[in-house]
């Protein structure tokens, strides 16, 4: 699939609905438009309201065929259907042929999260001298594992109070971010990510910007850190730690909520943390701390193993 190919200008109109009235973040625009090329790709021709529940079908066993796990189709199919509910409220449309499409069953995957040492570890990295791109990595980094960010409500942050991206109080300690759904929410941070970001903030000072640019995280040439630019950094750093472990912003995410479930218990706090809209989200990372708790067990208990 051709990541840059052009689409109908249907499948635009509502990707620019998608931004100016659900407000949606730049990647899950990035991601709907590749499900949306998926659509026309095995479409061939025929406009989207010609398609029928066969052709659905047929699509979907086309896509599991070429190695897309059920999770993955599973994103696809609600795209393709909030697609389908868009044409029939603005393009007449008659029906949903998503509506009743459920994707193949796949086996439950763990979010995969580093242990406490792996975090600890890879946060307390030093260089002799650091630079300044350096400083602004370890500030972004200490903020991920401090207050359980996604990627792109990192990438959004602003420096001005009240920012629509989100911004940083360090008298009260708190981040906001503005994440799904156009949801609003306030995290603390903790002390070390504080100090990181107050180190951050005193570099950039003396960088250059880029006209007007008001983002918290800038690359070296004054502009916006992108997403992909941090995910990268992140994997260079972790590379230079030793750790041996791939990590991605996403897993910092996981190891904030399952660690903090681990000393807290309390599923509903992190709940709120994360920003899931539904508890059930927040409860794959009771299997990760059962899994914690299933190690201490087979490693302390005097009868655990044979």
């Amino acid at each position: 699939m051709d990541a840059d190919a052009a689409l109908p200008s249907w499948a635009e109109d509502y990707l620019g609905w998608l931004a100016t009235h659900r407000r949606a973040a730049a990647l899950t625009l990035e991601s709907y438009r590749r499900d949306l090329l998926r659509l026309t790709e095995l479409a061939g021709e025929r406009a989207p309201q010609t398609l029928e529940v066969t052709d659905i079908r047929r699509f979907v066993a086309r896509l599991h065929g070429q190695g897309l796990s059920g999770r993955s189709i599973a994103r696809i199919l609600s795209a393709w259907r909030g697609l389908y509910r868009w044409l029939i409220r603005n393009r007449g449309a008659h029906a949903n042929p998503v509506e009743s499409i459920r994707p193949p069953k796949s086996p439950a995957m763990l979010p995969k999260a580093l242990s406490q040492n792996q975090a600890k570890a890879l946060l307390d990295a030093e260089s002799e001298t650091e630079s300044a791109l350096e400083c602004r990595d370890r500030a972004m980094f200490e903020l991920f594992y401090s207050s359980g960010l996604r990627l792109g409500e990192l990438a959004g942050l602003d420096l001005d109070s009240g920012s629509r991206n989100g911004w940083v109080d360090f008298a009260e300690g708190m981040v906001t971010v503005h994440g799904k759904r156009d949801h609003m929410r306030t995290v603390p941070v903790g002390e070390p990510a504080l100090a990181a970001l107050k180190v951050w903030l005193e570099v950039r000072a003396r960088l250059p910007v880029a006209g007007e640019e008001r983002a918290f995280f800038i690359t070296r040439n004054g502009r916006r850190m992108s997403p992909g630019a941090i995910r990268g950094r992140l994997r260079r750093w972790a590379l230079s730690s030793g750790l041996g472990v791939h990590v991605h912003p996403h897993m910092f995410r996981h190891s904030f909520a399952s660690h903090l479930l681990q000393a807290s218990g309390d599923l509903r706090a992190v709940q709120e943390l994360l920003g899931h809209a539904s508890i059930r989200s927040t409860q794959v990372y009771t299997h990760l701390d059962f899994q914690h708790l299933a190690q201490v067990y087979d490693s302390a208990h005097p009868r655990a193993r044979k």
